[in-house]
């Protein structure tokens, strides 16, 4: 299932038409950025009829699926959009609202249809406009007996996306040592990340308060409203998961069939969340190694000094740009998402130790979504300004250095020091305060919820779907476990995708614990 395979993290994002056009926010509104409203705030909110009675104008998508910024074609004849109109801030339901992008593919098929399923591609800042058309024939099973529904959530894409920065800028910003060694390259790295912060509030400080995961799982509720749905039905990647989740400790009752995959260690708080993916990315990295005969300690090494020999000197490539070291180890990570692109990283390496980083370059384009005209996306500006409204974590350099940097540089000399040091940049200076240390998801009284873990899995590590199945609550959580190396076990594992189809489409609750191979 390839586009799938890495879904979750590299998303196109996408535009599509039909009814109100999604964009900026109905009446104007200063650009102070307020705090975002935390889930209490907003608890027990009677939405206005206006918005729970609206009527969805589907029409055949007419704009093209947007990659990496620029267009290339169209989702298909099956494929309907709409706009959803929600609150721009749930604490004033009756105040401003935003458009909310959809897409959806109506049920075809020989079984009673269900209702809709709702599905959210990861990121944050995935278009599910644009991955759901990219990747629907995966799920022509659910299809059935469901609607195919997914949406931009606020804050991307078609839905009011925040724009923090021109491509110029940005490819400025990776030509910056991620993993600053001298005085200099600190302070240009942490005013690059000051700089980005303060693009955004410039530029989308409207929508900058309200583009947490609460106010999203709210859009989903008023959504499932408006298609008419008693209950939630929702398959959820990656961050996916962690939405799903907040969506069912907010709306318990409200939970039908709910499917996380890939999942979001929910107990995690900033500085966790990265320590994750330390240690998922190394797990990764060895078991390629070990497949390919080399051993883990000799496989780290090689790639500390591949990366090193970048950060004295960029590689040439075939193009006017070097490899730099941030930009080798991003495209080092790519292929770490499934084990189907581990001879894409094979290549590449070797390219690379030969003083070739063509290969690695286009990889790290791929993953940063930059065409081939040198223009980005604005998804990655989406993904920092969801996690950072969402999350408490402010960290600085001198936190980083005393506390975090030997820690996890000893769990991974590879991706240990740059992750690290992005706890200091990614929300530097940032104009809106988080609302949680760590998301409660707690879903006591809801209908039992899928939660499948990846043993393998590079960004979302296994440990975390255990965690969240915990926390959800008894008899809420129900932990499957796929064997494999993916992000994602839906369509790479007959088994687990069988489990998956049989509890969304027949209502069919595997034994908690259950175990899959890929």
């Amino acid at each position: 299932m390839g586009a799938l395979a890495a879904a979750a993290a590299l998303l196109a994002v996408t535009g599509c038409g039909g009814g109100d056009k999604p964009g900026a926010p109905e009446k104007s509104a200063s650009k102070s950025a307020a705090a975002p409203a935390a889930a209490s705030d907003t608890a027990g909110v009677s939405l206005p009829a206006a918005l729970t009675g609206q009527r969805l104008d589907w029409k055949r998508c007419e704009a093209p699926v947007a990659a990496h910024g620029s267009y290339a074609e169209r989702p298909g004849k099956l494929w309907q959009c709409a706009t959803l109109k929600a609150p721009l801030d749930y604490r004033e339901p009756a105040g401003e609202t935003i458009g909310i992008a959809l897409v959806r593919a109506e049920a075809k098929g020989p079984g009673k249809r269900i209702g809709s399923l709702l599905f959210n591609f990861g990121g944050p800042g995935g278009s599910g406009v644009a991955s759901l058309p990219a990747s629907g024939e995966d799920f022509a099973e659910l299809r059935t007996r469901y609607d195919l529904v997914s949406f931009d959530p606020r804050g991307v894409a078609q839905s009011s996306a925040v724009v923090c920065r021109d491509s110029e800028q940005t490819e400025a910003a990776h030509r910056l040592d991620g993993t600053p060694d001298t005085p200099a390259e600190q302070k240009a790295y942490m005013k690059n990340a000051a700089a980005f912060g303060a693009g955004c509030a410039e530029r989308s400080g409207k929508v900058l308060p309200h583009v947490g995961t609460v106010s999203a799982a709210r859009d989903m509720d008023l959504l499932r409203q408006v298609l008419g749905d008693e209950k939630l039905h929702y398959l959820g990647f990656s961050y996916g998961t962690e939405l799903g989740a907040v969506y069912a400790h907010l709306f318990p009752a409200k939970v039908g069939r709910l499917a996380l995959d890939a999942v979001v260690d929910p107990t995690a708080d900033f500085a966790g969340g990265a320590r994750n993916q330390v240690l998922g990315f190394q797990r990764t990295l060895e078991n390629y190694f070990k497949s390919r005969g080399v051993s883990a300690e000799d496989g780290t090494d090689r790639i500390v000094r591949l990366l090193a020999k970048a950060d004295r000197e960029p590689l040439p490539t075939d193009t006017d740009r070097e490899l730099t070291e941030s930009l080798a180890l991003t495209g080092i990570i790519l292929p770490l998402y499934s084990e189907k692109q581990w001879p894409y990283l094979t290549a590449a390496l070797k390219a690379a130790e030969d003083g070739d980083g063509t290969q690695l370059l286009m990889l790290a384009d791929s993953y940063n979504n930059r065409d081939e005209n040198g223009e980005y996306s604005t998804q990655d500006h989406s993904q920092r300004a969801i996690s950072c409204a969402d999350s408490k974590g402010r960290m600085t350099p001198e936190q980083v250095t005393s506390r975090y940097l030997a820690e996890f540089t000893e769990v991974s000399p590879v991706f240990g020091p740059f992750l690290a040091w992005d706890l200091a940049g990614w929300c530097a200076d940032w104009p809106v305060p988080g609302e949680w240390e760590t998301p409660d998801v707690s879903a006591k009284g809801a209908a039992p919820i899928l939660v499948v873990g990846t043993t393998g899995d590079s960004a979302t590590p296994y440990e975390g779907a255990k965690k969240m199945a915990d926390e959800l609550g008894p008899g809420v959580g129900v932990l499957v476990t796929n064997k494999g190396d993916t992000h994602g076990a839906y369509g790479t594992s007959e088994c687990t995708t069988r489990t998956m189809n049989d509890y969304l489409l027949d209502g069919e609750v595997p034994p908690n614990g259950k175990v899959c191979s890929s």
